[in-house]
């Protein structure tokens, strides 16, 4: 609770540190805003935040329409459940300037505008800081999202705490938090190539068809669209076989979505796979 040092143990001495060093930094700041995704980063690092400073600590979640409407209802859930706030911001992300030409730094324009709004939304209510979950995992890809955070001077607690991805899943399946072995869901928009314009109707489309697989049991699946009418999936290669035996339904029902032509990619799941035509 609130004001209390005694920390969980954990299993090892490692993540019992790392989560003393969370919540000490938490602890340093008077309020405070954190940016809820209902991801497995910004999970914790809610959960640790209001471990650290009670009702102090608000979740502020940004709902434009390439976050899936899956994302927003388990985020929502998760603060119901725990007795959070949750500041919701109705954005409009396609009318960002710049953000439907879908340039190689569209992350970075999405995170200037949203995390503006949500600091401007904290003000309003006397928040003192707003935390995002980026943690140190996040240094080693092409992310031009972190730009505008420090621009912006946005704490990232769970970087600064030295925590990386497996860190964060061992902590959190140690509290029980649900969002321990989730998969990991990056924002619609990322299912775009660079310079192909994002609709709403191609949004819909992708989120529908990645519904619909994670609806079959796939567990990390990425549509990703190129052009008008193609969809190229990603599994993993655990599940490639199984992606291959379904074609048929599979094919079927993305038809339906609005592809023409659906493909599975052979290379398999990987974060960031858009990125690859930039290097």
């Amino acid at each position: 609770m609130m004001g209390e040092d005694v920390t969980k143990e954990f299993s090892s001495k490692d993540l019992t540190a790392k989560y003393k060093g969370l919540l000490d930094i938490l602890r340093g700041c008077e309020s405070l805003a954190v940016a809820f995704s209902g991801g497995v980063d910004s999970t914790l690092l809610l959960y640790a935040a209001r471990e650290a400073l009670g009702s102090k600590a608000v979740a502020i979640t940004a709902t434009p329409s390439y976050v899936p409407g899956r994302e927003r209802r388990e985020a929502a859930a998760f603060c119901r459940e725990h007795g959070i706030e949750q500041i919701i911001l109705d954005v409009d992300g396609l009318s960002i300037p710049g953000f439907r030409d879908n340039p190689p730094d569209r992350c970075y324009i999405c995170k200037k505008a949203l995390f503006t709004e949500m600091l401007r939304a904290a003000e309003e209510r006397g928040i003192a800081h707003l935390a995002e979950g980026s943690n140190l995992d996040d240094m080693g890809d092409y992310r031009p999202g972190l730009k505008a955070l420090a621009e912006l001077e946005i704490m990232s607690p769970l970087k600064a705490a030295g925590m990386t991805k497996a860190d964060i899943r061992a902590i959190s399946r140690e509290l029980g938090l649900p969002t321990a072995d989730k998969p990991s869901y990056a924002c619609l928009a990322s299912r775009f190539a660079y310079g192909e314009t994002i609709t709403e109707e191609k949004l819909a489309m992708v989120e529908a068809a990645e519904d619909y697989l994670i609806g079959l049991g796939f567990r990390q699946v990425r549509v990703r669209i190129h052009g008008e009418d193609l969809a190229r999936i990603e599994v993993t290669p655990e599940e490639m076989a199984q992606a291959f035996y379904l074609k048929n339904d599979i094919t079927a029902e993305l038809r339906r979505t609005g592809f023409r032509y659906v493909t599975l990619d052979l290379a398999g799941y990987r974060t960031g796979s858009m990125n690859e035509a930039l290097k």
